[in-house]
């Protein structure tokens, strides 16, 4: 029954393919020129594999391939061969994957699943192995339900049960007539949702008393399944999801049933001693990497503040006693380490000195505020940290990336004559939300939640390192990555993205003037082409600093978040901060090209941009290394 039920899936799926040629040939949603592109991150053996079934004349025939095996499949007969029509439409479903990137969805990877696992069941001649291929298709049964169920737990919509309305009103998975019937019936579409919610999270039920409450529990799901179909046009879910039913209906009966009498389950307990390990694991892992991301570097300092936070900063290069000292203050859900390639350019090569922090509750920054968090904490935080972790003779400059360029502005006028200038790179604006919230922007406080609980349920050893770590030189990035896996970091940013929106809500008018002190703008230029309002609102960072010099200068072809971690962006950057301040018209402007002192040798790692050698170490070194 499973493989027939999967067989009408792949029919279903290769007939609209080859009804819609149109998609896979030239300038087609599924142009292979274009979507190729997708598989660059993969080996050659998958690229070629791929691109040797991605021509139009090759797509075309496997899918007629596909479709005469899948009605194969529907004929009566118990034989062996089923195992091989099971086995090939599975693995061409898989290869021709890449190729139909735009129109694939979950029901494609079911049937897949389904067919590789009774293909095999039916090829392989022990019973033992044939009832662990059908264990582990149950097993991904269960998972595929739970998983999805609690997932949407974390969903303030699924909670409040305002996701089915949301849903039907959509233009894409919509149906006019239901949306405008959970709005007629609301106390009746919050029960539905909420027992969508009840199914899926508790499927696994369907293993309790020896398996009594299988029936209504896969029957109810493939009701659902009927429902998604008809309502939102996702017609292959109608057979591809119930494809699992069987599997589960086998593996709960008890094995007194004469059905499944000789069931081996030793299958079960063998995922049974995997999950332990791997809970086991993924706690190690998050022990491992909290300890990572809150050691600090052996340059590592701290400094209590006036909020009772205790701010870890680190000290690159004191610098000449004579010259300031740059403060790097970072964006949200970002820390001092994306600073890297500027801030070991400033070390080695200018007499600034050079401090990097991280705000309360990132890497080993802790918040010990008791007071509900306002944008005001991080700025008095960073006054703080410039009055006690810079010597008080000695001026400061200060660079904020994103938020941390608003804290800046903001820290201007606590810090008085001690401020040699400001750098604002692709800077907040208070006043950037004025004509409402962006997609990205309505939807982040949701994502910073959802992925912050996920990964306090010890979901951090799951996670892929994001491909922009990997920019970075390569001594930061195990740590990098060990933040981004940190649970505390996106509660950090979400606590802060939600005073960001109510303080930037408030504003109104102009920004204060700041009076006698530099600023040098510069602005990301994917930003200002996405939004070209915001290259104005830069122009007012620049025009709020009077009786000063200020520039303005775009990166071009940089991202908000490239202009920091690309190396050729952020030594752009780097060439603009120097040249600004070694200016003749800027206050304590002075030679860039005079030589860095030997005390600038105290970078947290080894010099990012130097030779070959030296940027693969991932080694902190000692003072007297670095120096010679």
């Amino acid at each position: 029954m499973s493989e027939r039920l999967a067989a009408v899936s792949s029919l279903q799926s290769s007939l609209e393919y080859l009804t819609q040629r149109k998609d896979i040939e030239k300038g087609g949603m599924n142009d292979w020129e274009v979507a190729r592109q997708y598989l660059a991150g993969a080996g050659p053996l998958t690229r070629r594999l791929v691109d040797g079934v991605s021509g139009v004349r090759t797509t075309t025939a496997l899918h007629i391939a596909r479709s005469a095996v899948a009605l194969g499949m529907l004929l009566p007969g118990d034989s062996r061969w089923r195992g091989a029509g099971n086995v090939f439409l599975g693995a061409s479903s898989a290869v021709l994957s890449p190729r139909h990137h735009y129109g694939g969805d979950g029901s494609d990877q079911v049937a897949t699943l389904v067919q590789l696992a009774t293909g095999a069941a039916r090829l392989a001649p022990s019973p033992a192995a044939k009832d662990a291929l059908l264990w582990y298709a149950a097993l991904q049964a269960n998972m595929a339900y739970a998983v999805s169920g609690w997932v949407k737990l974390f969903g303030r919509p699924w909670r409040d049960a305002t996701a089915l309305g949301g849903v039907m009103r959509t233009r894409t998975y919509g149906h006019e007539g239901m949306f405008r019937w959970t709005r007629e019936h609301p106390r009746t579409a919050k029960v539905l949702t909420h027992s969508v919610l009840a199914l899926e999270c508790l499927f696994p039920l369907a293993y309790a008393k020896g398996g009594r409450l299988t029936r209504s529990m896969i029957t109810s799901a493939a009701a659902f399944h009927v429902a998604n179909g008809y309502f939102m046009g996702l017609g292959r879910f109608v057979t591809a999801f119930p494809a699992f039913h069987p599997l589960v209906a086998y593996t709960s009966a008890p094995r007194s049933h004469a059905a499944v009498a000789g069931r081996d389950d030793r299958a079960l307990t063998a995922a049974v001693a995997a999950l332990a390990a791997g809970t086991a694991a993924a706690g190690v892992t998050a022990v491992r990497r909290r300890l990572r991301t809150t050691e600090g570097w052996h340059t590592s300092r701290t400094l209590t503040t006036r909020h009772g936070n205790r701010l870890q900063y680190e000290e690159y290069a004191p610098g000449d006693p004579g010259q300031p000292v740059v403060v790097l203050a970072s964006g949200l859900l970002s820390t001092s380490e994306h600073y890297a390639w500027i801030a070991e350019r400033l070390c080695y090569e200018t007499r600034y000195g050079v401090v990097a922090y991280a705000r309360a509750g990132y890497a080993g920054s802790r918040r010990r505020a008791t007071t509900a968090f306002r944008l005001s904490e991080s700025v008095h935080d960073l006054v703080d940290l410039v009055n006690g972790a810079v010597a008080p003779h000695r001026r400061v400059i200060l660079v904020g990336h994103s938020i941390g360029g608003e804290l800046a502005r903001r820290a201007a006028r606590h810090l008085g004559d001690r401020l040699q200038g400001i750098v604002y790179l692709d800077s907040s604006h208070p006043g950037q939300f004025s004509g409402g919230l962006g997609a990205v922007e309505k939807g982040l406080a949701g994502n910073l939640t959802s992925v912050g609980r996920a990964l306090r349920l010890g979901t951090g050893m799951l996670l892929t390192r994001p491909a922009w770590i990997s920019e970075l030189p390569y001594a930061y990035r195990k740590k990098v990555f060990a933040q981004y896996t940190d649970a505390r970091m996106w509660e950090a940013a979400r606590r802060e993205w939600k005073a960001v929106r109510a303080d930037f809500a408030s504003f109104t008018g102009a920004l204060a003037r700041i009076e006698g002190v530099p600023a040098l703008v510069v602005s990301a230029q994917r930003t200002v082409d996405r939004n070209p309002e915001q290259l104005l609102l830069h122009r007012e960072l620049a025009e709020a600093h009077v009786g000063a010099r200020t520039e303005s200068v775009v990166i071009e072809g940089a991202t908000h978040e490239s202009m920091l971690i690309t190396s050729r962006y952020a030594h752009q950057v780097t060439d603009r901060i120097v040249a600004f301040f070694d200016a003749p018209d800027t206050p304590g402007g002075r030679d860039r090209h005079s030589p860095a002192p030997p005390t600038a040798s105290a970078s947290p790692v080894s010099h990012a941009s130097s030779a070959p050698s030296a940027s693969r170490s991932a080694r902190p070194v000692s003072r007297k290394e670095a120096a010679r």
